[in-house]
């Protein structure tokens, strides 16, 4: 029997994982420079911790968690996202009380959703994300925004579409609720069997079903926009104008709810129009979420921040036609000649890598051509080969591959030596 990898599940193969790497790389660059700090929580968390975070309305909840009971009797869930461990971390270790404030994080963590799996849209599935909490300055939302968006641009997209929206505070919500009741209950045995759920428990999310997207009733649903109060509206409108100080396109839509039920005041996604992206086109999305910190036993701390899918971002610059360095080339290769110099081989690398240079050598006993043949494959900069005769002499033949120069130096100098080649500065050849 031919065991495979799950379904929903892919392997990283390791010239794929070289361009992962990169990519995370420049994520954490960004992060750096814009003061955020990492965060690494559990694979798994207490069942309740998504019940109450994420919301029982929602599809990750009923539907798309993995979750099962421990050899204690204890309901565990994989994680579905990644806001609710990071709030349940900030509570239990009492970040809220941190001098520094906001607390500002950023994560990458895998993800796990049961859901029927197509292209981007795995079961386990890369995440990165941020999280600032003890902060209700619209221009902290701003800030988020940016920092998704200078990701994405950095590494070189440009075809993308930032989409936010308000969903107003608490009082805001409450208004705009009991209007989309009223104006549901009509239709409500014309909905799936999810929305006549949703109705009673969160009518706001009625508004990304895409089972219902073209019933009419859509169309002429209660924009949020229209039940803000005043302190929401102006909220808004400072988030829109941090945007356009930054230079940083935008669009309204009133219809933009998200799937997560903790979400209120500033909410966004991030699109690629890209074309042959494929018909999911959300690289990212997210939002403000006063009060999640509260219900997770925390002080009132607002809070907001945003997830991004790692293999849509991959997708995304696929499409672009974007090249990702897949490895950089090897320093160096060893080839040894005989049973002595093979040997000796492995203390001069040894003390090679001790030193700092990256450096691979033979392990199948092949021929010098053979031997050659690999450091090619592998891009080596320099090939150092090691005879009989040179290891009589304590030296060794030090190739340049890109120019074909060769010089012999003494064994006793090849870290120093090497060290010069590489970091371009002159040696005594």
């Amino acid at each position: 029997m031919s065991i495979k990898a799950p379904r929903g599940t892919v392997d990283t193969l390791p010239e794929e994982a070289a361009k992962w790497q990169f990519v995370e790389e420049k994520i954490k660059d960004i992060c750096k420079r814009y003061h955020f700090e990492e965060i690494r929580t559990p694979l798994f968390e207490h069942t309740e911790l998504f019940q109450r975070g994420v919301g029982d309305s929602t599809d990750i909840v009923q539907k798309e968690m993995y979750t099962f009971e421990d050899k204690g009797g204890r309901s565990l869930t994989l994680k579905p996202e990644g806001t609710a461990p990071v709030v349940r971390s900030f509570v239990e270790h009492k970040m809220h009380g941190n001098p520094s404030q906001p607390v500002k994080l950023y994560y990458f963590a895998q993800m796990f959703r049961y859901e029927r799996p197509q292209k981007g849209r795995m079961r386990q599935l890369n995440q990165f994300g941020v999280e600032v909490m003890g902060s209700a300055d619209p221009a902290v939302d701003a800030e988020v925004i940016d920092l998704a968006m200078t990701c994405y641009r950095e590494l070189g997209l440009k075809s993308l579409k930032l989409v936010i929206n308000s969903l107003g505070d608490k009082e805001s919500r409450e208004s705009h609720r009991q209007a989309l009741v009223d104006h549901f209950i009509p239709h409500k045995n014309e909905l799936c069997g999810d929305c006549q759920t949703r109705l009673e428990q969160n009518p706001m999310r009625i508004l990304d079903c895409k089972t219902d997207k073209d019933h009419p009733a859509m169309k002429t649903a209660p924009s949020v926009l229209d039940y803000l109060n005043e302190d929401s509206r102006t909220y808004f409108e400072k988030v829109k104008t941090y945007l356009s100080l930054m230079n940083i396109d935008y669009e309204v839509d009133p219809n933009l709810v998200r799937g997560l039920d903790y979400y209120n005041h500033t909410a966004f996604e991030i699109m690629s129009k890209a074309e042959g992206f494929g018909a999911i086109t959300t690289l990212a999305g997210g939002g403000r979420y006063n009060g999640l910190i509260e219900e997770l036993g925390g002080p009132e701390t607002p809070g907001i921040g945003f997830g991004m899918g790692l293999e849509r971002l991959m997708m995304a610059l696929e499409a672009e036609n974007i090249e990702i360095p897949a490895g950089e080339a090897l320093d160096c290769f060893f080839v040894a000649v005989g049973d002595q110099a093979e040997k000796a081989s492995v203390q001069i690398v040894h003390d090679l890598r001790k030193n700092g240079i990256q450096i691979d050598r033979d392990y199948q006993s092949r021929k010098i051509k053979a031997q050659f043949k690999a450091a090619d494959r592998y891009r080596a900069k320099y090939v150092l080969v090691l005879g009989e005769n040179e290891l009589e002499q304590q030296t060794i033949n030090v190739k340049e591959m890109a120019t074909g120069d060769e010089a012999e130096v003494s064994l006793a100098e090849l870290s120093e030596f090497m060290r010069g080649k590489l970091s371009g500065g002159k040696t005594n050849e």
